[in-house]
């Protein structure tokens, strides 16, 4: 039997000190259309095909969710609270974003306003690299997955960069670090 790309990325998710905790746990999570995303999935990724250890390089745990009756700051830091006492077990930081409120900060961040996302999968779909641009939850009993740009440059340690929304510093930051860190990925520059 062959396995799919979504069943590789999969058994990196659930075979992660980092990750699998949370995963074993989602029902706690307990917020609306929560997705684990980014970089500890990609980077997990990474370090399986690699050889390294599951939690190398990784930074933190991201973990977004969609609420927009909940569009205060307080709001989204007493969930990332809860869920960092929550998941105190794990060796990892954890960032903890309403995809709902976005906008009203980016522009202070990025130096550039953003429409209002849609949906969770309206901003992974704007996610800085293609290979990043990934979301796994649990769903009876398996993993479910949203990856608007499919699983190959993520799965063939490709790095390319989603011009969608970010601009080239943002982009250059992340792969110099990355590159550093990983130095065998492909890095498709701007």
């Amino acid at each position: 039997m062959r396995i799919t790309g979504a069943q590789e990325v999969a058994a990196a998710a659930l075979s992660s000190p980092l990750l699998r905790p949370v995963l074993d746990r989602w029902e706690s999570v307990g917020l609306p259309n929560c997705w684990l995303v980014a970089g500890a999935v990609a980077q997990t990724v990474w370090n399986v095909k690699l050889g390294n250890p599951l939690d190398y390089g990784i930074r933190d745990v991201d973990l977004v969710y969609f609420d927009q009756d909940a569009l205060d700051r307080e709001s989204e830091q007493r969930e990332e609270t809860r869920i960092r006492s929550q998941f105190r077990d794990v060796s990892a930081s954890f960032d903890v974003k309403n995809e709902a409120r976005v906008h009203l900060w980016y522009e202070e961040r990025f130096g550039y306003p953003i429409k209002p996302y849609r949906s969770v999968e309206d901003a992974i779909a704007t996610f800085p690299t293609t290979a990043t641009a990934i979301g796994i939850r649990p769903n009876q009993g398996r993993i479910e997955m949203i990856a608007p740009f499919g699983l190959s440059d993520l799965l063939e340690l490709r790095v390319r960069a989603n011009k969608r929304q970010i601009r080239r510093e943002v982009y250059e930051a992340k792969i110099g670090r990355w590159r550093g860190i990983w130095p065998q990925l492909e890095i498709i520059d701007w």
